[in-house]
């Protein structure tokens, strides 16, 4: 009999589990899957570490969370400055000086700051859309080359139809940083993720290729209580409904070159090209191997935004009005089950970064363990 069996070996599943052997608790790990690490699972391919479920940069203010992951892996130094692609236009993001020089060729902050205040005029009220508050915050230039295109393809909405919340938080710097994140500690762990998450499980059983489903009556059988990171709804058997998630689609090449756009992410802004961006994953890493080698071919990821339908990835939790009342219905049902702890993106169906689960699971064990 174990003390836990954790459903899922992403990076909650993998702190609690880590925390729960270390106090002398017995711990089985299944996955679905064939490989650890969820989501942040890297594929080594020709020497670069692949991102297999979309480009992961960690990131955090939180002194505890840094401190705890990185007894795990050595971080790099890597810096998120992604580029913007407008139909052949290059521009930097975030919204900086760089930026709006190109925009709009000025040269000091003032100018900057004058030309966004002119275009803001534009709206008058309370912003009633993503449209709207994008123009209220950075004007119309901006909002039609670098976040119309970008984000429509993102939701498959259009930007009037989708609510002003998800643009809150544009950053605008009046300074030539081109760091995308505000954050104290940021990097990627040498190695890989998947390295990473190795040794979070050292020493712990896990069962790769085990559906849960397939088996709960039997897996339950085996553990006082059950550490859930699937999907809330599935658990349930979505018997309240289907909660609604955005996925994303990948196609990858290996290409026999050094090196394809220079930059780990290239954000096409435009509506036409049907992909969201590019993310060449060699430069996660600075273009070397672990010996310090230059690698010399490289491999690059489209991604296209995709809605979510059962079967697929869900990525993206569609944290709307709708949704949100789903959620909470499930919510009480989880409440309910005293032997089941739920957690992570997808059993709090919430859009979580990876400092962020990682401290919730800090919680968790705080709590439990």
């Amino acid at each position: 009999m174990y003390d836990y069996l954790i459903v899922g070996s992403g990076l909650y599943g993998a702190v609690f589990a880590h925390e729960a052997k270390k106090v002398g608790k017995s711990v089985l790990v299944i996955d679905k899957r064939p490989n650890i690490a969820g989501n942040v699972y890297t594929e080594d391919v020709e020497g670069i570490h692949v991102h297999k479920y979309g480009a992961h940069i960690f990131h955090t203010n939180n002194t505890e969370v840094w401190n705890y992951i990185t007894q795990f892996a050595t971080f790099n130094r890597f810096t998120n400055s992604p580029v913007a692609n407008y139909k052949g236009e290059l521009f930097s993001l975030p919204f900086n000086m760089y930026t709006f020089n190109k925009m709009w060729g000025v040269v000091t902050p003032e100018e900057a700051e004058a030309k966004i205040a002119e275009q803001r005029k534009e709206i008058t009220g309370e912003p009633k859309n993503l449209e709207e508050q994008a123009i209220s915050l950075v004007g119309r230039d901006i909002y039609e080359k670098l976040i119309k295109g970008y984000t429509e393809k993102q939701w498959g909405r259009d930007c009037k139809e989708l609510p002003s919340f998800i643009i809150k938080r544009l950053p605008v710097r009046l300074t030539f940083d081109n760091n995308y994140f505000n954050a104290l500690y940021q990097g990627i762990p040498v190695g890989g993720y998947t390295k990473m998450v190795e040794n979070m499980l050292e020493g712990i059983e896990v069962r790769l290729n085990t559906d849960y489903f397939e088996h709960k009556a039997a897996l339950d059988a085996l553990a006082e209580k059950v550490v859930y990171t699937g999907p809330i709804d599935a658990y349930f058997d979505f018997k309240l409904g289907t909660l609604e998630y955005r996925s994303v689609r990948f196609e990858n090449e290996l290409l026999d070159i050094p090196n394809f756009q220079g930059n780990a992410a290239v954000n096409y802004t435009d509506r036409e090209t049907p992909w969201t961006r590019i993310i060449e994953h060699k430069w996660f890493e600075f273009g070397k191997d672990a010996n310090g080698n230059d690698l010399p071919k490289t491999v690059i990821s489209r991604e296209y935004s995709s809605e979510w339908k059962p079967g697929d990835e869900p990525y993206y939790p569609v944290n709307d009005e709708k949704n949100g009342k789903l959620y909470a219905e499930y919510k009480k049902l989880a409440e309910a089950e005293t032997k089941v702890i739920f957690g992570g993106r997808l059993g709090e169906y919430k859009y979580y970064d990876m400092d962020a689960v990682i401290a919730s699971a800090l919680d968790l064990c705080k709590k439990e363990l």
